[in-house]
Formats: C-alpha cells, structure tokens, sequence
C-alpha cells in the first residue's frame, strides 16, 4: 500500500517503488512540505521512518510540483535502496527520456551532472547522457514547423512472445488489409500543407515487408506526394523471412534511404523460443541481399529474451558488429500489459542483464559505433535502458526528433500516436488513432478532421 500527502505524488512514488522487486509488499507513506525554501518531509517503510530535506525555490505552480516530485521520488528511492541493499543504475530517475532532463538543465545554464549525481545516477549511465548529447549535434533541432511523418503497418508474420504492439499474424488480419491501405491513403492526403518542413519519414510495424510487394508500393506511393524535399526515409523492413530483391528494389525506387532488419538475437534457439519463424543464417542472408542496394542499415539486438545466456547475447552483439550495419540498437527486454510473456514470467531476472548491457557497450564503442539516443521504459529488466548506436554520420533523424520531442509528428494507420509539439508553450498535445484495425477503418474520416484542426491551430 502507498500513500502520500499531497496526493499527486502518489504516482511518481509508485514509478519508483515498480523499479525494486519485493516493494509491493511494503507499507509506503510519505508527507511533504514546502515552506517557500525548503522541501522537506518524513517517508515511512512500514514501522521505518525516514526524513530528509532540500532546499528549493519555486517560482510558479508548475517548478514547485516537479521540484515536489523530484524530491519525493529520491527520497523513496533512497529508503528502497538502503531496505534492499541494492543501487539502480538510473538512480531515482523514472522518465523515460534522461536526456531531455540533461537539456533542460543546459538550456538553464546549468550543468546536468549535479542533478544526476544527486539523484544517483551512475557514472556509466551520466557519461552515456554526455556522449549522446554530443553525438546529436548537428541533427537536434527545435523550431517551430519541423514535422516528421510515421505511417503504422500493423502486420507480421507472427506474434512475438514479447511483442505488446497493435500487430497481429497476418493469416489473421490479411482480409483488412485493402480497407487498410486505403484508409491510409485517405489519412495521407489529408495531411497535405499541415507542415513547413518535413524532416523524415518513417514507416514501421510491425513488419511492412510482410505486405505483398503490390501492397507495399500502394503504401510508398501513397507517400510520395509528401515527400518533397529529399528528407531523409527510413522503411522498418523487419524479419528476414519477409525479405526479397523485388521489396528492396521497390524501396530504392520510392527514394527509401535506410531500412531496418530487426534480428532480436543471433541464437536460432532464441528465435524459436520468443516464436520467430527465421533463422540467424536467414539475418546473416538478409543483409547480403541489401547491401547491393545502398540502404542504410539498422540492426535490432534485444537483452534479457526468453531464457537467452549471457554468452549468447554476448555472441549476438559480435555477430552484428561483424555484419557492420550503420546503425545497432540494443533493446532491454521490457514486458509490458498485453505481451503473451508478461503473464507467463512474474519478475525480469536481473543477474546478468547489467553484464549483457556492459559488454554491448564496450564492443560497440570499439567498433566504433557512438550512442546517438536512449530511451527507457516501464518494467524494464534491470532497470536499464534501450540504446541506438551508430557510426558517424549516420545517426537517424526521425529517432533523435522522436525521443528529444522537438518536432511535430504526423502519424497514420492503426495504433499511431499523432503530436503536434507548441514549443513556445513548452507542451504537446496528442491524438491517438485505435489500434483494433475495424475500430481504426471505421473511424478514419473524425481521425482527419481532428488532426487537421489540431495542425491548424
């Protein structure tokens, strides 16, 4: 049970207490005050006070609930970790974007690393934070006007056991799937003129090449009327199983200029447990058939998958570096509301996920690959972190305007989330379209007119 007093700290308490297994289990209360300079408070683990204070000034309602937050949240964090005897990597930090709070204290003109050493972060983690920041110059960007274009293909070959996405096999949803396209279509032109400059366009699932080649180019042609100005596009080609010469060449007709082949794992016995249908050799075959059509490629790695050792992750991590694809990222395994696996395992191991996420960063960073955006999630294994990596200059614009949220996004298709981003407001309103598909075709016509007024205020 966990009360607080005021009452809206209650759920950045329970953020915390979510990051320390067996705290379910605790009595938790806190009571906070402000007194014009002082946070200061008493936070009880059941019969086990704890108090603490910190000086803070809050000029308006809205720092004085971040700072009230701020401090509540470490001073549970530090009470957990003294009962459980244990530190987290990210300290007291919940969010899932670290760097925006690393930004908004430079845009202060102040350091981060003050902040992030109060709140615990590890030396590893804040370095990280630094080489990210460093590795986005030149592509981070707020101005009003920027937009980037994300178009939703809900369909994969199977349903993995970690998978909590819109998507479905698609023996099941094929029979949608013209309606689909041309609600797409629909969506597409109604964004005609809602932007000044269009600085990607990303096309995910899913996995759109698990779409037949004719229904795949309906999709890019759809597109091509809004891309005008050469803008970067990325197409998440996805499972190589799905992959064929006649989809990549479509890709390169269309102007597609990266695309992404999500491996998940080098070990066959680690594809066959999450319920892929494809082999490491057919990944390995997959990037050969590629590479003679100069795509950027990404690689997608996942940490802590279904029963996978540390050596075989380990093993996964030099497989891909020996492939050499652009970019890698490496995913924490997060089990999150409507994943198959999330009601078969109670708890993430966390014994060697620290180890796994170490060695991936040592090799990567010999390799010569530089972390370029990090996000972080709920139930996440170890409390870790989701990481792109990639060599120089080929850091992907539509992921570093997605996780900074510096830029519009204009979002079509099932279980899309549109954000139109007030940068002068400091605040961003969304509009998210169904992720169940007849819900999606049915209500495709309210979902135009409403972002259309919302891209015209």
């Amino acid at each position: 049970m966990l009360t607080a007093s005021p009452a809206f700290l209650v759920q950045e308490l329970g953020e915390v207490a979510r990051l320390f297994p067996g705290a379910e289990a605790l009595e938790i209360s806190l009571t906070q005050t402000f007194d014009g300079d002082t946070f200061s408070g008493t936070l009880w683990l059941n019969d086990t006070p704890f108090s603490y204070s910190h000086e803070g000034k809050a000029e308006n309602e809205l720092i004085y609930k971040s700072l009230a937050r701020r401090y509540s949240k470490l001073a549970l964090y530090n009470a957990l970790a003294a009962h459980f005897q244990t530190r987290l990597p990210w300290g007291a930090l919940t969010g899932i974007r670290p760097t925006r709070l690393a930004r908004g204290e430079l845009e202060k003109g102040r350091d981060f690393l003050p902040l992030f050493h109060e709140m615990d972060v590890s030396e590893d983690n804040t370095a990280l934070v630094s080489r990210v920041l460093r590795a986005q110059e030149g592509l981070y960007e707020k101005r009003e006007g920027n937009c980037d274009l994300y178009v939703s293909l809900p369909f994969c070959p199977t349903r993995c056991v970690y998978c909590s996405f819109v998507t479905a096999p698609i023996d099941k949803t094929r029979k949608f799937i013209p309606a689909y396209l041309e609600c797409l279509k629909r969506e597409l032109e109604g964004a005609e003129g809602l932007w000044r400059n269009l600085r990607s366009v990303y096309i995910g699932g899913g996995t759109p090449f698990a779409l037949e080649t004719e229904e795949l180019r309906a999709v890019l042609e759809a597109v091509k009327p809004l891309r005008t100005n050469g803008c970067e596009y990325t197409v998440e080609a996805g499972r190589p199983d799905v992959f064929t010469a006649e989809k990549l060449a479509l890709c390169r007709e269309y102007g597609v200029t990266r695309i992404c082949i999500n491996a998940q794992s080098f070990s066959d016995r680690t594809l066959e447990a999450i319920g892929r249908r494809h082999t490491a050799a057919q990944v390995e075959e997959a990037f050969s058939l590629a590479r003679p059509y100069g795509f950027l490629t990404n690689c997608d790695l996942i940490a802590g998958l279904t029963g996978e050792t540390l050596e075989e992750f380990c093993m996964s991590i030099d497989k891909a570096i020996a492939l050499s694809p652009d970019n890698i990222t490496v995913h924490t395994l997060c089990l999150k509301k409507g994943a198959r696996l999330k009601e078969e395992v109670e708890r993430l191991r966390e014994g060697e996920m620290g180890e796994m996420i170490a060695y991936a960063r040592e090799q990567l960073t010999r390799a010569g690959y530089e972390p370029y955006y990090l996000y972080r999630q709920k139930y996440m294994a170890g409390a870790h972190e989701n990481t792109g990596w990639c060599k120089k200059g080929t850091a992907s614009v539509y992921n570093i305007d997605v996780m900074e949220e510096t830029a519009d996004n204009f979002a079509v298709g099932a279980g899309a989330v549109t954000k139109k981003v007030f940068l002068n407001e400091g605040r961003i309103e969304r509009i998210g379209s169904p992720k169940d598909l007849p819900t999606y075709l049915e209500k495709t016509q309210k979902l135009i007119e409403e972002k259309r007024a919302l891209f015209t205020k």
